[in-house]
């Protein structure tokens, strides 16, 4: 147990940035012990454009509508994540993984509904369709072989594959391969492959 109270405070994870969003609630009775799911998502604000600090200032609440034209159309929104992983690989928490954050929306997936209750949110910076970092497959990997040690986690998808139609997150240029190279071998379940669709840029 000395490698996970190294990792782990709680539901928060040392490794992280912590910064907390008050955007989350309990999770229903008994869905802390079925948390078997992660989904990735991405995410960009303004969209494409890296960097900025608006994605955590989202999750906070904090996001200034007026600084720029696209905010006006997320105007008001009330979103969380758990993790955020930058693009050079800085990882930053805001929710206690033990908590559910406000990520998946309407979802369904391996049977069950409403993926919030019993999943982990991790926002990529990012936009949908493009490539992504190798600094963020190393972080993401390690993140969820930290959360494997915390979880019962059997299966990772991205938001496309929990909300089809509705989100297409990551995307196409999201490699689901070169995640699970990064993952134990046969612990975790990922999708073949990306589900195409039109770019949808934010992905709350």
């Amino acid at each position: 147990m000395a490698g996970l109270q190294s990792v782990w405070e709680g539901g928060w994870h040392r490794g992280a940035v912590r910064l907390p969003s008050p955007n989350f609630g309990p999770r229903p009775l008994g869905a802390l012990q079925v948390v078997d799911l992660v989904v990735v998502h991405s995410i960009s604000l303004p969209p494409g454009q890296y960097g900025t600090g608006a994605v955590q200032q989202l999750f906070t609440n904090a996001l200034d509508w007026d600084a720029h034209p696209y905010y006006q159309q997320i105007k008001g929104l009330q979103v969380s994540a758990h993790f955020f992983i930058e693009r050079n690989g800085r990882l930053w928490q805001f929710v206690d993984c033990d908590q559910r954050a406000w990520h998946a929306g309407q979802s369904f997936y391996r049977g069950r509904a409403n993926c919030n209750d019993d999943s982990i949110g991790i926002e990529l910076e990012g936009l949908e369709g493009f490539t992504f970092e190798s600094a963020q497959y190393e972080a993401l990997g390690e993140l969820c072989r930290h959360l494997i040690e915390r979880y019962p986690l059997h299966y990772v998808a991205g938001h496309e594959h929990i909300a089809p139609g509705r989100k297409q997150d990551p995307g196409p240029g999201f490699d689901w391969a070169k995640l699970g190279s990064e993952l134990p071998v046969n612990i975790l379940e990922l999708p073949s492959q990306a589900t195409p669709g039109k770019p949808d840029l934010f992905s709350g």
